[in-house]
């Protein structure tokens, strides 16, 4: 199969992402875009814009018909549906297909027996795979899943069947609290995913997040890229992930990853994917399978030296695998900071706005995946990432102290970022010496982050580069002494 021009369903940093790898493997693109994405950096790098609809995700990226129809009007012959949104929708990819379009990922067979979260443990229980114990029944009446909580044992967590991220998911602690959470759960579920539907795990309260990239080819063979570290989470949302894990003896890698394989083998699994454990105590559980491209994707292609998203669109293309099993080891250690426009000091509450001056600090094993630049509106409509910073450097030390270093220097003008927070949790002992579990930042960040002074020296320096920056690249507002009232000053202390 020929892909000349490739459709992409998605938004931000990751739709910027795939228009970078069409770029070099000579594919037009065409962005499916919302109303309010329109300007935005991957709006003014795709060949082609079709607007899909308004802000409202169910009425545009959630909406499978608006972008089918958007990716025949674009005359492509594949569609790349990134991550979140529809990315993990097995109708979606068989809507796709159908439409006589190629959709880049595994099929919606696949999806629908490890993208379901229900079916996937089912597959997994058939194949004796290691699971948490929990419910995943039809019954979703609510009095039915409180049946069930009570007895698997407190503390449970209540997960969405149709997709991750964060979304869906609560702790329930006592039936007291166990029908409110239950609900609020089927209805984030059914807003980020169309499906209320959720089942029910034993929360494990001094687990490490552990997962391991798969890819399987078009030949029905499936390869790991070794692990991921993706411990640090706040709301289960990850913001920091790095590989390959600091957590893993070589004897636990290797059983990980057998099971990993196995059951994506099982599944007829092709294209990028993750499979997700969770490990406490040197045991591990199988968590869930993302069918799609994961956010924190570049650690690998770092510490591994590939292109997920080149070897995703080619083994679309039926072109020959990228991925030789043998000889492939990771080398050196690479960290994820995801940025998000959000006040540190406010407890991490959205930051929206137009931005001004952004800058990130090149240099050796540094890498940027940005989705907004200055200009760009970050609305309050989708999520408020605004860029990821990767580092990759010989040993895990030294790349946290690189990336501490380009969280210094890296400048966002005109809302407020998390980057101090990032800081913070970079330099906190836990962190350091890797112990830190997926409580990490409820133990330790529970609380918003202390309101800094501005020491002289810094105020000064802040107001010189006020001062010389063009005025279309400043920051709404005068520059003020206290950064929760300025993110012009906001961005800058960090520590």
């Amino acid at each position: 199969m020929n892909i000349r021009r490739l459709a992409i369903a998605n938004r931000g940093e990751v739709a910027v992402r795939i228009i970078l790898a069409c770029q070099e493997l000579g594919i037009e693109t065409v962005l499916l875009h919302s109303d309010v994405d329109s300007g935005t950096k991957a709006y003014r790098m795709a060949d082609k814009r079709v607007c899909i609809g308004p802000a409202a995700t169910a009425s545009s990226y959630l909406n499978i018909s608006a972008n089918v129809q958007g990716a025949l009007a674009g005359g492509v012959d594949a569609l790349h549906p990134g991550f979140g949104f529809l990315s993990e929708n097995p109708d979606f990819a068989e809507a796709v297909e159908k439409a006589g379009i190629a959709f880049v990922g595994p099929s919606a067979a696949a999806m629908r027996k490890l993208g379901d979260k229900v079916s996937c443990k089912e597959l997994a229980n058939k194949l004796r795979l290691p699971l948490v114990p929990g419910y995943q029944g039809e019954f979703q009446d609510v009095a039915a899943l409180i049946a069930a909580a009570e007895q698997i044992g407190y503390p449970v967590i209540v997960k969405a069947a149709a997709g991750g991220g964060g979304r869906g998911m609560k702790i329930l602690r006592s039936r007291e609290e166990a029908k409110e959470l239950i609900e609020s759960a089927q209805r984030e579920a059914l807003s980020a995913f169309g499906s209320a539907k959720v089942f029910l795990e034993k929360y494990l309260e001094r687990a490490k997040h552990i997962e391991f990239q798969i890819f399987g080819d078009a030949t029905g063979r499936v390869v790991h890229l070794y692990d991921r570290e993706c411990s640090v989470q706040r709301r289960h949302q990850k913001i920091i992930e790095e590989a390959i894990s600091p957590s893993l003896t070589p004897e636990l890698r290797r059983k990980m990853g057998e099971v990993a394989c196995l059951l994506a083998e099982s599944a007829g699994y092709q294209g990028a994917g993750t499979v997700e454990f969770l490990l406490q105590d040197e045991e591990f559980f199988l968590l869930e399978v993302n069918t799609r491209l994961q956010v924190e994707h570049p650690v690998t292609e770092l510490v591994m030296g590939v292109d997920l998203v080149k070897a995703q669109i080619l083994t679309t293309a039926k072109k020959a695998s990228l991925f030789e099993r043998s000889g492939m080891v990771p080398r050196g250690h690479a960290i994820e900071c995801r940025i998000y426009a959000e006040n540190p000091y406010e407890g991490g509450i959205p930051s929206t706005g137009k931005l001004g001056r952004v800058y990130f600090p090149e240099g050796p094993g540094r890498r940027f995946e940005v989705g907004f630049e200055a200009g760009d509106e970050i609305t309050p409509f989708y999520d408020p990432m605004i860029a990821k910073a990767i580092v990759w450097d010989e040993t895990r030390t030294r790349a946290i102290q690189k990336m501490l270093r380009v969280l210094s220097d890296a400048i966002i003008l005109g809302v407020h970022t998390n980057i101090p927070l990032l800081r913070e949790i970079l330099m906190h002992a836990d962190f350091v010496s890797g112990e830190m579990t997926t409580r990490f930042m409820e133990q330790h960040f529970s609380e918003a982050l202390p309101q800094p002074e501005l020491l002289a020296w810094e105020k000064e320096m802040v107001e010189q580069i006020y001062r010389k920056t063009p005025k279309s690249e400043k920051a709404t507002g005068g520059a003020s002494a206290n950064p929760a009232e300025n993110p012009f000053m906001a961005t800058w202390r960090t520590s």
